[in-house]
């Protein structure tokens, strides 16, 4: 916030209050560029989530490349590449750390360290806040996707699909994935005690998590009783999400019920960001009486 606009803010006015939507979208807008480059200045944070995922994929690409296609018929038609077929999966991993673990962490480490009690000191609206900090995520999460489908295409040569109902459905479920990704990164950020213990508290679930959810291992090769926990949670949806639009409807057979079951997939990712979006209005708190 530069000094002239300071200055023009009306005099005794609670500093949350002074803004205008405008002025306040203008604030939250230019908290994309600052979070962006922020994100991007952390090693270990890129790697952990931007590029650990693409990481993977290669690293599955390769490893399990001899063991042939996956899905292929007797006479050996009608499969797919390994790359291929793990991509869906590290779509929906890359959703889970860029929108959970990358904003989880990220705020309880500045709650812990003073940075949100600094902000709170400042005119910085709590809504420009939050739109830097989705923005972030959306802007890190779509040049991820970006990365993943390239590598897939062009270093292992997967084809992509090609029918507008497909990348219909890939759009929709990335985008109720990423916010709802998101706002639990911010419902999760209180269970942290410090910011130095958040890795520790928010990292190693979610390990669990990608591990029963569909993005390493089939879901369906996975013990009833996993099966069940992981169907609670949102992971498992979105990946099975990214496998009904990315790939061929034969692969269908393999989910739970023999069916991409994509209305079930909305309702699930819909009431987790409903309960997301209530858990943040209860527990955050900006420091602030007038907010």
């Amino acid at each position: 916030m530069t000094a002239r606009d300071l200055a023009a803010l009306p005099a005794g006015a609670p500093p949350a209050r002074r803004f205008g939507p405008g002025r306040t979208l203008r604030l939250g807008l230019a908290r994309i560029a600052y979070e962006t480059r922020l994100y991007f200045r952390a090693g270990d944070t890129v790697f952990f989530t931007f590029l650990f995922p693409v990481v993977l994929l290669s690293i599955f690409s390769v490893a399990f490349g001899s063991l042939g296609e996956v899905g292929a018929g007797p006479d050996g038609t009608g499969g797919i590449s390994q790359a291929a077929y793990y991509l869906p999966g590290m779509i929906a991993a890359g959703i889970l750390l860029s929108g959970v673990q990358n904003l989880g962490v990220d705020i309880a480490m500045e709650r812990g360290d003073g940075t949100l009690k600094r902000l709170a000191g400042t005119p910085l609206p709590v809504l420009s806040y939050f739109i830097g900090k989705l923005g972030q995520v959306f802007v890190t999460s779509l040049a991820q996707v970006a990365l993943l489908l390239l590598l897939a295409q062009l270093a292992f040569g997967v084809d992509l699909p090609t029918d507008p109902a497909s990348w219909f459905t890939f759009a929709w479920v990335y985008l109720v994935g990423i916010v709802t990704a998101a706002v639990l990164g911010i419902a999760i950020s209180r269970l942290p005690r410090s910011g130095k213990s958040a890795t520790a508290v928010i990292i190693p679930p979610l390990i669990v998590l990608q591990f029963i959810s569909g993005v390493f291992l089939s879901f369906t090769m996975l013990p009833g009783w996993l099966q069940a926990i992981a169907s609670v949670f949102p992971l498992k949806w979105i990946a099975q999400g990214m496998r009904a639009a990315l790939l061929p409807e034969s692969f269908a057979v393999a989910e739970p019920g023999g069916e991409w079951n994509l209305p079930l997939v909305a309702i699930v990712l819909g009431i987790w960001l409903v309960a997301g979006l209530v858990v943040c209005k209860v527990t955050f708190r900006w420091i602030r009486k007038d907010t």
